[in-house]
């Protein structure tokens, strides 16, 4: 099972690009990183220029959007942005991308983002993409555009729970990426979009999953992340405790190997809560164990 964190971060940034470093020895495949910018106060960090850091410290690691939210930013930056990734980490991107969760936001207003069309928006997005990221000229809007230099276009992983997602990963992606569902609630999931792949006459796509783990003692962060589930997403309080990773090395294999019967091929999660470098050791040991 492929296998993805985000680095820690707090109201001061990342705090130590030495940890992407050290994801990489313990044998993650990825270092993931969200795409939050609300524009309240909250912090948020622009996750290209984020992976760019994590480049320069590392050799390996893939460097994954998880997930980019497109209809706030114009295509063909997305794709300039791409490109000088990929050469400047010898390949290694992973691009997830989505329709975005926070539309009417201040951030959203801010840079004059869509709130509705959001999801035809994301599949004009693309369908330019790949021929931008390739260096060929391809018609944007009202302009034929022609980016360079030429990269090679990184995997792309498409978000969302819903079956426009679905039908959209299924298009566009060579995988999708629900985020915040149990393996109970995937398993359907992942049957249906092999029958819309069947349907669509196209390959199945593979199957990322996103959430959160909380893998230490720490009451106060859980039952935060189960009131966001709740508050902001409207769960009820049954479905929520369902969804953050909790426990030590033997419960966590046990939900990664319910996940891989599920479906997924791969999982990332964000480590809440304090001690992240010792969540993060737990976590590649659980995947070692599926592994044996």
């Amino acid at each position: 099972m492929r296998l993805t964190t985000s680095l820690p971060m707090d109201a001061n940034g990342v705090r130590d690009l030495a940890q992407a470093r050290h994801l990489q020895q313990l044998g993650y495949d990825a270092v993931g990183m969200a795409d939050v910018i609300i524009g309240d106060g909250t912090p948020g960090w622009d996750p290209a220029v984020v992976l760019a850091a994590a480049a320069t410290a590392t050799e390996r690691i893939e460097l994954e959007f998880g997930v980019l939210s497109l209809p706030l930013r114009p295509v063909a930056w997305v794709a300039a942005q791409v490109q000088a990734l990929q050469h400047l980490s010898g390949g290694r991107v992973v691009l997830g991308v989505g329709i975005g969760g926070f539309p009417g936001s201040p951030f959203w207003r801010a840079v004059g983002a869509p709130m509705s069309g959001r999801g035809r928006w994301t599949d004009a997005a693309l369908q330019a993409l790949p021929g931008l990221v390739r260096g060929e000229p391809t018609r944007v809007g009202e302009a034929e555009v022609t980016l360079g230099p030429a990269a090679a276009v990184p995997p792309i992983l498409v978000g969302g729970n819903s079956e426009a997602a679905m039908r959209r990963a299924v298009l566009y992606g060579d995988g999708w990426a629900p985020s915040l569902i149990s393996p109970a609630g995937l398993a359907p999931k992942v049957a249906r979009l092999r029958e819309l792949a069947g349907e669509l006459g196209r390959p199945v796509p593979s199957v990322s999953v996103g959430g959160h783990a909380i893998l230490v003692d720490d009451r106060a962060a859980l039952e935060s992340f189960i009131g966001s589930l709740v508050g902001m997403h409207g769960m009820s309080a049954e479905e929520a405790r369902d969804i953050p990773v909790t426990g030590g090395v033997a419960q966590v294999t046990d939900r990664l190997a319910a996940y891989a019967e599920a479906g997924a091929d791969a999982v990332g999660l964000g480590l809440d809560g304090g001690d992240w470098m010792r969540q993060a050791e737990i976590l590649a040991e659980a995947r070692a164990r599926l592994s044996r």
